[in-house]
C-alpha cells in the first residue's frame, strides 16, 4: 500500500479522519495537509494549497501517494460571502488534484459532496437520482465536483468516490462557515455559557450525522470493491434528522439550566432549501452503510467530551 494524503486535514472532518486513518494504516503512512501549518496534527504534515499544481505534485510524488481523501473546501455560509474564491478552491482545487492524480498514477480519490446539491425543487426524501438545484455557491461547486469525479472515473484509471454528507456533529474541532453549524455550537455554548442563540427557527429540521459515523462512511466507501458500486461521488449518507427544538430538549435533559433563543438570519433561507431527510438505500445495499449514533447517544458523547 502507498501513502494516504488528506487535504484540508485541519478542518472539522479532517482532524478526526486523519487520526482514524493513522490508527488503521500506521502513522507514517498518512500525510496530513492544509493551507496553513497545524502542529496538533503531528507528522507527516505538509502545507499545501490545493489550487497550486506544483505543491500537490511534489507531495504526491515525494510520498508515493496512492489514495487521497480530498476535504479542502469552503463551506456553505462562508461560500456566500466570497463566491468567487469558493469556486476557485472547491472546483479549481479538485480539478487540479484530479489532474495531478492522473499524472502520478494515484489509485483512488475520495471527495465528500453535500446535501447542498439539493434545492427547493428536490423531493422530500431524495435519492442519488433526484433533481439537483443548488441555491448556494457551495452547492454549485459540489454538483460540479460530482460531475468531475464521474468524468475522471469514466475516462481515466483514476477511481473517484464520494458521499453526500448531511450536517456533521463533532466535538473535536468546532466548525466554521456551515449552515448546520448550530447543531455543534449549541453543545459548545451549553457547556461554556449555559445558553445559545440559534441562527435558525426552532422548527428547522435537517439531516445530520455524527462524526464517528461520517468518518466510518468515508473509510468504508474507500475500501469497498469497485465492482460493488453503482455510483461514483453521489452516495447519500443519512444518520438522523431532528429539529433545533428537539436538539435543545435533549441538551436541556442533560444541562437543566440551558437557555435557548432562536434568531434566524440569512442562513435560514439556505436551511429551508435543503431536504429534511435523505434516502441512503444505495449506500446500505452497496457497501453496508448504517449509522450507529442516535440523538441521545450524540448528546451524551458530545457533552461528556466537551466537559472533559
Amino acid at each position: 500500500m502507498g501513502a494516504v494524503l488528506v487535504t484540508g486535514a485541519a478542518g472539522q472532518i479532517g482532524t478526526e479522519l486523519t487520526s482514524t486513518l493513522r490508527d488503521r494504516y500506521g502513522s507514517r503512512t498518512v500525510v496530513a495537509s492544509d493551507v496553513e501549518w497545524e502542529p496538533t496534527l503531528g507528522e507527516p504534515y505538509e502545507r499545501v494549497d490545493v489550487t497550486e499544481r506544483s505543491e500537490l505534485s511534489r507531495v504526491v510524488s515525494e510520498y508515493g501517494v496512492d489514495t487521497v481523501y480530498h476535504l479542502a473546501a469552503l463551506l456553505s455560509a462562508e461560500g456566500e460571502r466570497d463566491p468567487a474564491r469558493t469556486f476557485d478552491v472547491n472546483v479549481g482545487g479538485l480539478n487540479t488534484l484530479l489532474a495531478v492524480g492522473q499524472r502520478h498514477d494515484v489509485d483512488r480519490v475520495v471527495v465528500p459532496s453535500s446535501i447542498a446539491v439539493y434545492g427547493p425543487e428536490t423531493p422530500e426524501k431524495p435519492d442519488e437520482r433526484a433533481f439537483l438545484f443548488p441555491t448556494t455557491m457551495y452547492g454549485v461547486t459540489k454538483v460540479v465536483a460530482e460531475h468531475l469525479g464521474r468524468y475522471y472515473s469514466g475516462r481515466t484509471e483514476l477511481d473517484v468516490r464520494g458521499v453526500r454528507f448531511p450536517g456533521i456533529v463533532s466535538h473535536e474541532t468546532r466548525p466554521s462557515g456551515g449552515t448546520t453549524d448550530y447543531a455543534v455550537n449549541a453543545f459548545y455554548d451549553a457547556v461554556d455559557r449555559g445558553e445559545y442563540t440559534y441562527f435558525v427557527r426552532e422548527d428547522t429540521r435537517l439531516p445530520m450525522v455524527y462524526m464517528a459515523d461520517a468518518v466510518r462512511a468515508l473509510v468504508r466507501l474507500a475500501e469497498a470493491d469497485r465492482s460493488d458500486l453503482r455510483f461514483h461521488c453521489e452516495y447519500n449518507v443519512m444518520g438522523l434528522s431532528f429539529t433545533a427544538g428537539e436538539l435543545t430538549a435533549r441538551i436541556r435533559e442533560r444541562v437543566p439550566d440551558f437557555r435557548a433563543r432562536y434568531e434566524p438570519d440569512e442562513r435560514q433561507e439556505i436551511a429551508d432549501s435543503w431536504p429534511a431527510v435523505l434516502d441512503d438505500t444505495a449506500a446500505r445495499e452497496d457497501w453496508e452503510w448504517s449509522a450507529e449514533y442516535d440523538l441521545d447517544r450524540i448528546a451524551d458523547d458530545m457533552l461528556a467530551n466537551l466537559r472533559r
